[in-house]
């Protein structure tokens, strides 16, 4: 569900068919956010969705990443043919830097015959995998919806931790602002709703929008999204139709909003039409 290491995927998967042949060894390590990716089988799932061919290691207890000191998602490490760390990089971004330094190791490995062409992979991530868009400046921060980390909730009504209540959306939102309307339950992680009809509104400025999701009794969810009180049309995610249609079928992140147009500011909403949705975070690109 990392936005961040999902836009590094299409550079990963295009190593890993360039440089597997010339001894290149990618293996992928899976650390948990949330406690739902703690499970095996929405992990292999995820794995299927992006079509990863090299091997995923589970690090639900984090043994790999405190051994590494680790404190981001992603982290890259780069690491010779005698088991030294050459080279690290924490975050999306440096693909050209990674890239040469993948090259430099395995000639180094090799002693200096690299059976590929020099030049970088060149790629193009859709959906989700797709580059943010280049000029950052005043874009949404990802925000959580549960209580432990939990910013900018602005629903007039006061959060009952664990206990389901009714909650309302205020007339306006000010900007990176957001609200629950209808019976949910706030959680440490996330955002249960009880009943049908509940939704989820927030003032956004970004090109793309995502919306972490999932169904707590794994159930397909129907649900329905808006922009400014109408249907997406050609603003629509991958996850969506143009009128604004989804459905939660599984535990992930969703892309609901991608503009096709100038970026401007934007009150999104997304409204269930059954109980059991589970929000978690929203990221935007």
């Amino acid at each position: 569900s990392c936005i961040n290491c999902l836009r590094t995927m299409p550079y990963i998967k295009a190593w890993n068919e360039k440089y597997r042949d010339q001894g290149l060894v990618i293996i992928g390590v899976h650390a948990p956010e949330f406690t739902f990716e703690k499970d095996q089988r929405n992990v292999e799932q995820a794995i299927r969705n992006l079509d990863i061919t090299y091997p995923v290691a589970m690090d639900n207890d984090y043994e790999i990443w405190n051994a590494y000191k680790n404190e981001y998602w992603p982290a890259h490490y780069l690491i010779d043919a005698q088991g030294q760390i050459r080279h690290q990089h924490f975050g999306e971004g440096k693909y050209q830097e990674t890239e040469q330094m993948i090259q430099s190791l395995l000639k180094e490995a090799r002693n200096g015959d690299l059976l590929v062409a020099n030049d970088l992979v060149q790629v193009a991530g859709v959906g989700a995998t797709a580059a943010a868009m280049a000029d950052k400046t005043g874009r949404s921060p990802e925000t959580y919806l549960g209580y432990t980390r939990q910013q900018s909730f602005s629903s007039p009504e006061a959060i009952n931790k664990d206990v389901t209540r009714q909650y309302s959306t205020p007339t306006s939102l000010k900007l990176n602002q957001w609200a629950l309307s209808g019976d949910w339950q706030i959680g440490e992680q996330s955002a249960l709703l009880k009943k049908s009809g509940g939704a989820i509104s927030f003032h956004f400025y970004g090109r793309d929008l995502h919306l972490v999701l999932g169904s707590q009794n794994g159930k397909s969810i129907p649900f329905k999204v808006t922009i400014d009180g109408a249907a997406p049309q050609a603003d629509h995610g991958v996850d969506i139709d143009e009128q604004g249609n989804g459905i939660i079928k599984e535990q992930r992140l969703y892309q609901l909003i991608r503009q096709s147009g100038d970026v401007h500011e934007h009150t999104f909403k997304i409204e269930f039409l059954d109980a059991e949705a589970e929000a978690f975070a929203f990221t935007f690109g």
